[in-house]
């Protein structure tokens, strides 16, 4: 059993790690498509020719929401969410990992099953499912030379699937922290403390 659970989390986990660095990349073409946005608009303004488009702006929002979408779970792998608490960072690793496995059990999965369940049907909207089960064209934006609503639409479910996914593991390496089961818990690498000198 736990050789199948190792699997899965090294499964879940490689995928993280792949969307949250393909996240972590798209960071670059927002800001240069973001950057040329703003120069065309104004250059065109300046000799009375629009050099732009609603297709250059929806890309720019779409690739800034894929930033976000695809890097959930990276996030949350590598427990770099905001936390705001007074006396969290002072327990022991047991008590963390007890307050985390409550946290995740109660809110993280259960936010994560909502999240696919109210987003599953517009999403099939968007791609042009009918209510009657026919299928039609696929949403596209309303502005003139938008793009299709669908895709970006569709990486919410992508989204909150992978947050699901890796909360699974998560749950699994607490559970192992807490039970000491050395081969599901979590890798942790030491940091060398470096000492502070004042000259």
């Amino acid at each position: 059993m736990n050789r199948i659970l190792v699997i899965y989390m090294n499964t879940v986990e490689k995928l993280t790690e792949g969307l949250g660095t393909i996240s972590m990349y798209l960071v670059i073409p927002t800001v240069l498509i973001g950057f040329a946005n703003v120069v065309l608009r104004y250059v065109g303004q300046f000799i009375g020719i629009r050099l732009t488009s609603n297709a250059i702006i929806e890309i720019q929002w779409y690739l800034y929401s894929l930033i976000f979408i695809l890097g959930f779970a990276y996030i949350l792998k590598h427990n770099i969410n905001v936390r705001v608490d007074f006396w969290y960072a002072q327990l022991d690793p047991k008590r963390k990992a007890l307050i985390d496995f409550v946290g995740h059990l109660v809110a993280l999965i259960p936010f994560c099953l909502l999240g696919l369940f109210v987003t599953y049907n517009p999403v099939m909207l968007s791609w042009g499912r009918r209510f009657d089960g026919s299928w039609g064209s696929w949403e596209v934006s309303p502005d003139p030379s938008g793009l299709p609503r669908a895709p970006i639409k569709t990486m919410i479910l992508v989204g909150f699937l992978m947050l699901l996914l890796q909360g699974i593991v998560e749950l699994i390496r607490l559970w192992a922290t807490l039970r000491d089961i050395e081969e599901l818990k979590p890798k942790t690498t030491e940091v060398p403390e470096v000492p502070l000198r004042i000259e």
